[in-house]
């Protein structure tokens, strides 16, 4: 599994799916190796987590270079220490895949929720994620789509199958909700929002709509931004005293707490496919407010209330305080949707994959004429 930070998963929802696949990979007797990027000098690298063999190696501390440059010293370890399969995480890593090829390893790209489309690149890093989708589709053995919206994507833009396998969701340990207590909240009596501080998950969007409302509530806010100071500045600038930033949380049971016992869970992500941080707060049995796209209402149905501006969240926050059974109802419908969603039944789809790889070979062609030049305003 090469292409993210590894594990244990304290980034994304690929560095989730790496530990929870991962693991349940290992349960079903096949040996995993999962690469890891080098933490801080001194942080701790364990040989092994969760039956998974880690190797730790370097990246280049640089927004545009890391995932690249750890990557690149992945693939060169994987080409003197062979696998079966090889499990490559994120488009953007498609340059590497010849060198794969060439050597004869099997392997399958989990492709991500349209990267161009972030706020964070510029026009030539836009240029260089549209480029790696096509190499993506040219040179994978097979291509992995997280959601409906993906799927269709590189269908309509490639011409180019995918395996849908979407993410699960954790079990959810209703008791130790309580541990909010442990940061001064009352379980039901606040509303949450985890991302990371990044335009395009709208977390000042979602701040500046809390300040506008009438919410009675507290707003308590996780995550923070490794590039992006600037941003983070206005998110804090945009608050007022009834918001909480806790940066943050690496430890999983708080941060579980925090999803399942809040009444609100905000969801501001508009680019990526089936989001994980999604999925665990419907587990959570917790109201959902997501940004309106394809992406969130193709797992939350009509089991939230969607916004697309600050007086979008004013008014869903509003709502749900002043309306406690439809909240209520609307989370216990959410609750039933996140059983769709099963990691034990996402395992044992990528272990058929992993074990069909081999013989595949449908992709290794060039992208259909089909597809369009530049991104789609």
């Amino acid at each position: 599994m090469v292409g993210t930070r590894g594990v244990p998963a304290r980034y994304g929802g690929f560095e989730t799916c790496v530990e929870e696949v991962g693991a349940r990979l290992v349960g079903l007797g096949h040996e995993v190796t999962v690469y890891c990027r080098t933490g801080e000098p001194g942080a701790e690298r364990p040989e092994t987590f969760l039956g998974m063999r880690l190797v730790h190696l370097p990246a280049l501390r640089h927004r545009a270079l890391e995932t690249l440059s750890h990557t690149a010293l992945s693939v060169l370890h994987l080409l003197r220490h062979r696998s079966d399969v090889v499990l490559l995480f994120n488009a953007a890593n498609s340059p590497f895949l010849p060198l794969l090829r060439v050597a004869g390893l099997p392997v399958a790209t989990h492709v991500d929720g349209l990267e161009w489309k972030r706020a964070k690149w510029s026009g030539l890093g836009r240029r260089f994620y549209r480029f790696a989708e096509s190499w993506a589709v040219r040179w994978s053995d097979a291509l992995i789509s997280d959601s409906p919206g993906i799927e269709s994507y590189y269908r309509r833009e490639f011409d180019a199958p995918t395996v849908q396998i979407a993410y699960g969701t954790p079990e959810v340990d209703d008791a130790a909700v309580v541990r909010v207590r442990e940061l001064g909240l009352e379980p039901k009596r606040f509303h949450v929002v985890v991302a990371r501080f990044e335009p395009e998950n709208h977390v000042d969007v979602i701040v500046e709509g809390y300040v506008r409302s009438r919410a009675a509530l507290p707003l308590v806010v996780v995550g923070s931004a490794p590039y992006g100071q600037q941003y983070t500045d206005r998110v804090h600038r945009l608050a007022d005293d009834r918001v909480r930033f806790l940066g943050g949380v690496w430890d999983a049971e708080l941060l579980g707490a925090l999803y399942g016992g809040s009444l609100s869970y905000l969801h501001g992500h508009s680019v990526g496919g089936t989001n994980p941080s999604l999925l665990r707060a419907m587990a959570g049995g917790t109201s959902v407010i997501a940004w309106d796209v394809d992406f969130n209402r193709d797992v939350v149905g009509d089991a939230g209330l969607y916004f697309r501006d600050p007086d979008g969240v004013a008014r869903a926050l509003e709502r749900t305080e002043a309306d406690e059974p439809g909240t209520a109802a609307r989370a216990a419908d959410a609750l039933v949707r996140s059983k769709d969603y099963d990691w034990d039944d996402v395992a044992r789809r990528y272990a058929r994959l992993a074990e069909d790889l081999p013989g595949r070979r449908r992709l290794g062609r060039r992208p259909s004429g089909r597809r369009r030049r530049g991104p789609r305003r």
